[in-house]
């Protein structure tokens, strides 16, 4: 098996299955306990990989907060805050988002040529070549590469494309979904896995490890069967 980190999902989705709306806009319908229960994935992981576009529908990272999850870190030797890796290929990303005012740790993933773009900037305290495509051999080197760079846990908080890119090259361990309770409907809404898809045949096979309901919401948490 190539190297990789650990790898675990964790989006909110209505529950028609979209992660926002047709729009694309910022997804606002997760409750206080969904974004708690974010807080913790986040808390757990070495390292947070969002693409691009999730970004920008953002603005902002999902940093830990919890007074008790920064302990929690600190006492397992790890820092304060992951690292908050943002994979795009063209690295066409705008330095004026909150995104750069944020105090964490920020990586870019992307192609030699999207690394031009930020070459002598202090954004970024590290750029990764790999690649952001959806060929497969690309997001293994890209997984490589952050292995290499010494995340072991890697969380995913999206987007859709990002999602299915992993899922094609078997590149996910875990998945949390927190089902909310809103249509929102839209042959354009994107998906916690967009992409081509797969054929029935062949699509990755989940193990539900649990399923909470908790007040109007569902946490499901599954395990990728290999």
């Amino acid at each position: 098996m190539t190297k990789r980190p650990y790898t675990t999902v964790v989006l909110a989705m209505s529950a028609d299955g979209k992660i926002a709306d047709y729009q694309r806009s910022h997804p606002g319908f997760g409750s206080a306990a969904d974004l708690q229960h974010l807080e913790t994935q986040v808390a757990a992981a070495d390292g947070v990989l969002m693409g691009a576009s999730t970004l920008r529908a953002g603005g902002t990272a999902m940093r830990v907060m919890d007074a008790n999850l920064i302990q929690q870190r600190q006492a397992n030797g790890q820092p304060e805050q992951p690292v908050q890796i943002l994979a795009s290929a063209s690295a066409a990303i705008d330095a004026a988002l909150p995104f750069f005012r944020q105090p964490i740790p920020r990586w870019l993933l992307t192609t030699a040529e999207g690394a031009t773009l930020w070459e002598g900037r202090s954004e970024f305290e590290r750029i990764l070549i790999g690649s952001t495509d959806d060929r497969q051999g690309n997001w293994h080197q890209s997984l490589r590469t952050i292995a290499d760079a010494g995340i072991q846990h890697l969380a995913v908080l999206g987007g859709g494309e990002l999602v299915a890119s992993l899922f094609a090259i078997d590149g996910i361990d875990e998945l949390w979904l927190t089902v909310c309770p809103v249509i929102l409907g839209g042959t354009r809404a994107p998906t916690p896995v967009d992409g081509m898809g797969f054929a029935a045949d062949v699509a990755p096979r989940l193990q539900l490890l649990e399923a909470k309901p908790y007040q109007q919401e569902v946490f499901l948490h599954y395990r990728v069967v290999r």
